[in-house]
């Protein structure tokens, strides 16, 4: 079992009744702004540490007012690395997040009780998981912040034998996306590279679909200039837009996909954006 801890430095603490095994932390704002909590979810090969809590996002957030949660995925930072395949799954995560947000106090959207609901923000790997979230969770989620996101998904084209051939016997591999994923999860030494694999197989059963469900809250949707990535960021604007929902973009110069998770511009754009 998780235990409770309390830092009164950060103001943080873990969340009791969910899965033991996930990293959770909750973390209190010095003064309280009333709005509803902020789910944080960070990018594949990452953590809440790397994404979150070094960037300055954490504390930024705090100064606004904002509860913030925030989780390291299965086999990620400080959460474990299950053995069955399910619990990497698309779908089993998002069934995490929600007992873990509900666990942690967040309650559905109520109309003049600025209070309830929640907002999510979602980098990467994250943001595909943040959609999906969204879609499902209408009576939950209140507004949305995506990062560097995509209407494609970069794990699903992952060439998993020839990644699984490069670790047992060192046979190179031809797709250079597969190499450059795979050199970034061997990189961090938190990383359990079974689980990585796992997750990109689960990922790989349960491909992105945007169009299929898409939130109809309001969205702000976030890339770097020099992210190639952010080539699909209209195509995802025009499909929530269809929905209903209020789009907007953000486009930040000289950032690429990697480093526009530190961007101050991007920072203040979310504060604001989702400070009603």
């Amino acid at each position: 079992m998780m235990t409770g801890r309390h830092t009164v430095e950060q103001q943080r603490h873990t969340v009791e009744g969910t899965d033991p095994g996930l990293f959770v932390e909750v973390h209190e704002p010095a003064s309280d702004a009333g709005l509803r909590p902020v789910l944080l979810i960070h990018g594949f090969s990452s953590s809440s540490k790397l994404n979150w809590a070094d960037s300055g996002w954490i504390t930024t957030l705090q100064d606004a007012g904002r509860r913030v949660i925030t989780v390291d995925l299965p086999g990620h930072g400080r959460s474990h690395s299950p053995e069955d395949l399910d619990s990497y799954t698309p779908s089993r995560i998002r069934a995490d997040l929600l007992q873990i947000v509900t666990d942690a106090g967040a309650r559905p959207l109520r109309d003049g009780a600025p209070s309830t609901g929640l907002d999510v923000i979602g980098y990467s790997l994250g943001s595909r998981l943040a959609w999906e979230f969204g879609a499902t969770q209408p009576d939950l989620v209140h507004r949305i912040v995506l990062g560097g996101p995509s209407s494609a998904d970069p794990l699903a084209a992952f060439d998993l034998a020839a990644a699984q051939r490069h670790l047992a016997d060192g046979t190179p591999i031809e797709d250079q996306s597969t190499a450059g994923l795979l050199k970034m999860a061997q990189m961090l030494p938190s990383n359990n590279l079974f689980a990585m694999l796992s997750l990109i197989e689960a990922i790989k059963g349960e491909p992105f679909d945007p169009a299929e469900a898409a939130p109809h809250m309001p969205l702000l949707l976030v890339a770097g200039e020099k992210d190639e990535r952010a080539a699909t960021m209209p195509e995802l604007a025009s499909l929530a837009a269809r929905r209903g929902g209020l789009v907007e973009t953000l486009v930040i110069p000289g950032r690429t996909h990697t480093n526009v998770i530190t961007s101050r511009a991007f920072k203040e754009a979310a504060i604001e954006f989702l400070g009603v």
